[in-house]
């Protein structure tokens, strides 16, 4: 039987922050609009702000559905399946926003995430999500799969970007500036970076 949680902590937060992947799920209002659902991995890319506030580092791509969606309406469900250990599926629902390199917080959030480089995989923004509904569920026809490690593919492609390559490449995308249903994605020219991290070298 699943179980409806107050705050992301204790046994909870340990499983999320354990899996190496997890999904992201949002639409616009519009009735015909297109649903988004998108896998989410990255070592170190997903950190809990506190009980009630999670939050990931969105990196380069070739869509921006996701943060169209929570400019537009905020609206997002976050969800982790065990792939190993006892069955378990965890969802949070609740607002998220799309905080960009040019807002005031970007880097303290930025710094929430010691585990991983951000520089090689070209940072857009980062997501923070206020939970609203905790809950879990079984698992029970979730397969069995065996995590052997992140891909480097990702990391390999973007390093080569500087912030203006990288904004290039943006740009040329048809769904980046705005969504797949038109409503406005990332803010295009792309900042640069200006915090510590940044010093470091150019990155997304």
């Amino acid at each position: 039987m699943g179980k409806e949680y107050a705050r992301v902590e204790g046994r909870l937060r340990t499983f999320i922050e354990a899996q190496p992947v997890f999904f992201t799920a949002s639409a616009p209002l519009a009735g015909d609009g297109t649903v988004n659902l998108s896998p989410k991995g990255v070592s170190g890319s997903f950190t809990v702000l506190d009980p009630l506030t999670l939050a990931y580092l969105d990196f380069a791509g070739s869509h921006s559905e996701t943060i169209a969606h929570l400019r537009e309406n905020g609206r997002i469900t976050l969800m982790w399946c065990a792939f190993q250990g006892p069955p378990t599926i965890v969802r949070v629902h609740g607002r998220g926003e799309p905080v960009f390199r040019d807002d005031p917080r970007f880097e303290e959030l930025v710094a929430r995430f010691p585990g991983v480089d951000p520089v090689p995989h070209g940072l857009r923004a980062v997501i923070v999500v206020h939970a609203e509904t905790i809950r879990d569920s079984c698992g029970y026809a979730v397969p069995f799969m065996a995590y052997e490690s992140d891909r480097d593919l990702h990391a390999k492609r973007f390093s080569r970007e500087d912030d203006a390559s990288l904004g290039a490449y943006f740009a040329q995308k048809e769904h980046i500036r705005t969504s797949m249903d038109g409503l406005p994605g990332l803010p295009l020219p792309l900042p640069p970076r200006t915090g510590p991290v940044a010093a470091g070298g150019e990155e997304g």
